[in-house]
Formats: C-alpha cells, sequence, structure tokens
C-alpha cells in the first residue's frame, strides 16, 4: 500500500485570534502531515505557537496585523523560499513555497479585489504573475528549481463557478465572483492544474467561507473560495479532499487533500 501524505489548508483570520479559540486542540485533531494557514495576521516575534514533530515557516506581511501565510510540517522538505520573486507581489507575505521529493508544496493567500472592486486591476496583475510562477515550477523552468508537480492550497478568493456560492446572481459583480477573477481561476485550470475537490465532487455544493453577518453561517449562505489545486499529471495520486465546515474558530474552514505518494 502507498503510503498517502495528509495536507489540510485554513484561512485562520488571525492566527493570534483562532489560538485563543482551541486551535492547538483543532491542529492536533487534524493528524495532517502540513498544515498551511493564511491571513496569519503576524509580524515575526508575536506569537510562540510550535507543534512536537513540526517544523514551521513563515511569511509575514510588511504591513502589521495583514495578511500573512505559514506552514507546519513534519515531513522536512528539501528547500522552503517565500515569495513568487516578484518584488512588487512579494511585500505582504502571501506565499510560502516547500520543495518536497515528489511536488512543490505553494500555500497563498491571493489578493481580495475588495469592495468595489477597487483593487481588481492588482489583482489581475498579481494574478497573471502567480499562474507563470507555479507553471515555471511545474515545467522546471524556474531558476534553480527542477520540474516537479505543484500542490496549490490556500484562499484563492474566488467562487469559480455558480456552484460555488449560495447566491450567484446577487454577486455577479462582487468581489470573488466577478467575471475577470472566475475567469483567471479558469486560466490557471487550464495551464495545467485540477480542482480537487471538484474533481471528486462533481454537483456538490459545499462552501469554506461564510460572512460574519446576517448569520451567513448559521444558515449556510457560504462561498467555496479556498481550494486544493494540483498539477494535472497529480489527478492519479489524490486520495481524498475534504471540506472541514463543523471546524470553527474563523469565518473560513479548513479544506483537505490526501495524496498517495
Amino acid at each position: 500500500m502507498e503510503p498517502v501524505m495528509k495536507l489540510v489548508s485554513w484561512n485562520v483570520n488571525g492566527l493570534r485570534a483562532v489560538a485563543g479559540k482551541g486551535f492547538a486542540d483543532i491542529f492536533e485533531g487534524f493528524e495532517a502531515d502540513c498544515v498551511c494557514l493564511q491571513e496569519t495576521k503576524l509580524q515575526a516575534g508575536q506569537i510562540d505557537l510550535e507543534f512536537l514533530g513540526y517544523e514551521s515557516f513563515w511569511n509575514y506581511a510588511e504591513k502589521k496585523g495583514y495578511s500573512g501565510t505559514a506552514i507546519y510540517t513534519r515531513v522536512r522538505p528539501l528547500s522552503a523560499w517565500n515569495g513568487i520573486g516578484q518584488a512588487e507581489h512579494d511585500s505582504e507575505g502571501r506565499v510560502i513555497t516547500l520543495e518536497f521529493e515528489d511536488f512543490y508544496l505553494v500555500d497563498v493567500y491571493v489578493p481580495n479585489s475588495q469592495d468595489g472592486l477597487r483593487r481588481l486591476d492588482y489583482r489581475m496583475s498579481w494574478e497573471d504573475a502567480f499562474r507563470a510562477y507555479v507553471s515555471s515550477l511545474d515545467a522546471g523552468t524556474c531558476p534553480g528549481h527542477s520540474a516537479k508537480p505543484v500542490v496549490i492550497c490556500g484562499d484563492m478568493n474566488v467562487a469559480h463557478e455558480e456552484i460555488d456560492l449560495k447566491n450567484p446572481a446577487t454577486n455577479h459583480f462582487n468581489a470573488g465572483f466577478s467575471d475577470e477573477e472566475r475567469g483567471k481561476m479558469s486560466e490557471l485550470l487550464a495551464a495545467g492544474f485540477t480542482d480537487s475537490w471538484r474533481l471528486q465532487h462533481p454537483g456538490e455544493a459545499k462552501y469554506s467561507w461564510w460572512s460574519y453577518r446576517m448569520a451567513a453561517r448559521e444558515r449556510n449562505v457560504g462561498w467555496r473560495i479556498d481550494y486544493f489545486l494540483c498539477s494535472d499529471s497529480l489527478r492519479p495520486r489524490i486520495v481524498s479532499t475534504d471540506i472541514l465546515n463543523d471546524v470553527l474558530g474563523s469565518d473560513h474552514c479548513p479544506v483537505v487533500l490526501e495524496l498517495s505518494l
């Protein structure tokens, strides 16, 4: 039987906040090989949160209390680095890459286009740069790195299809469901990546984020904006996927991917 690697991704919307809501117990309950976090909202030294058997990697935004990513892993990576190699996109702590023997793991917190889509132009340029980066890892054209499949996980800040949110009609021109953002997700998938959860659950509506307003979570008025995307070559290795929408502590819930190695 082939070994299986369990990966979890969670936008914690402030790691210090969720640490006071049972995060350590939740983390232990994952029994994961890697736990990737987004929106940690930390600077170096602001939290001491380590777990026995895990090594941690951090990428902090220059702006305090904003963005940020982290990965805890009990499988030692061959190498690790922050950002996508473009200064204009690397000041907000949005990307961490770990290189393992069989694949690259890319933890990402995609920029939000914000109310009125006022940051949409930046989002579009960021999407193009990020797609070029992960494609170069897959193809072996990223300087200093050999070709390997890529697993992308994180808060992608877009519901790709109408099935991925409760109210598509009323959100058509809102951040996270604009034609432009959905189009960039389509471009990323077309570049050689698979939405692992949708592959296994083609007709199922299940969400990973709910607004704090109007009791949205209690009414399950949500969006699926947290993903595991895999290089198409990894499709045969996808063992299982899950969305853990009973896990509380953030406005997002964790998502899970199990891969055979």
